[in-house]
């Protein structure tokens, strides 16, 4: 008897106000709902916030933050098992807001490692928070910076990702949030079959920033990346000539690649370092 009762417990049914506010929000289409979004439907507070908490514990919300809820659709069966999607969870939590960087990175198939954390850019200040078990790191972003995002289907659910060129322009400009310098090593060269120069180029401009700029030319000619005739220099061009920007650690060892001169950067890594995680390619600055 007690078996059969978990599994009655586990399953996601519904009663009268529930369907009410799981059919309506699934025929318009929502994702994400808010308690204000049920308060208006129920016309009751009282009403609407028992039932977010029925639906939060039969598995049809998984609560994103105080008040905001995302939908599970029928789709999921009728048993409770819960969002396993962390990127449809971190990128649903606030709006506007992408995943991006390392996280990005992995989900565009430009590094094999799979970070522990989720990094979501945003335009305000945002605690960092755990949810359905998935941690999630916010990283407030200036408005210039906050463009190039996608919604992208996920296993099944949508989950808005920063493209694959603003991706690596992302981990370029924060190599902090990308893994350090050899990962954002590995990032570059895994970007360099998907991404074409011209998007990269008028994404890195787009940007506005001189030393991602730099350092995208580096890392660039470092792994190989097959430049076009002319994106190269238009690049270079952009770069003012008294500018110098610095890409690895903080300190010098005496083995770091140092001052680059065709680049305006100074490097705090050895070439080794950087590419221990590159496939050896042929070169090509031209």
């Amino acid at each position: 008897m007690k078996v059969q009762n978990d599994i009655e417990n586990n399953l996601r049914t519904l009663g009268h106000n529930e369907s009410k506010v799981v059919l309506s929000f699934r025929e318009q289409g929502r994702d994400v709902v808010t308690s204000s979004d049920v308060i208006s439907l129920l016309q009751s507070r009282d009403t609407a916030r028992k039932v977010i908490h029925n639906l939060l514990r039969k598995g049809w919300f998984a609560r994103l933050k105080a008040g905001r809820y995302l939908l599970l659709p029928p789709e999921y069966g009728p048993e409770n098992f819960g969002e396993n999607n962390p990127l449809a969870l971190a990128s649903a939590i606030v709006d506007p807001s992408y995943v991006g960087w390392w996280s990005a990175a992995s989900f565009h198939g430009f590094t094999t490692q799979k970070p522990m954390t989720l990094t979501v850019a945003t335009l305000r200040q945002m605690p960092n928070r755990t949810v359905e078990g998935s941690a999630v790191h916010f990283v407030k972003v200036v408005p210039r910076k906050f463009f190039g995002f996608k919604t992208y289907d996920t296993y099944g659910r949508k989950a808005t990702i920063s493209t694959p060129s603003k991706t690596l322009l992302d981990c370029v400009d924060r190599p902090e949030l990308a893994g350090g310098p050899a990962e954002v090593a590995r990032i570059t060269h895994g970007a360099s079959s998907v991404v074409s120069p011209e998007e990269l180029a008028d994404t890195a401009f787009q940007m506005k920033s001189t030393a991602a700029l730099q350092r995208l030319g580096f890392l660039a000619d470092l792994v190989g990346w097959k430049w076009q005739p002319g994106i190269r220099q238009r690049v270079r061009d952009a770069i003012p000539p008294s500018t110098r920007s610095t890409f690895g650690r903080s300190t010098r060892k005496p083995d770091d690649i140092g001052y680059v001169n065709a680049w305006g950067v100074i490097v705090h890594a050895s070439e080794s370092d950087l590419l221990v995680d590159v496939p050896v390619t042929q070169k090509d600055s031209a």
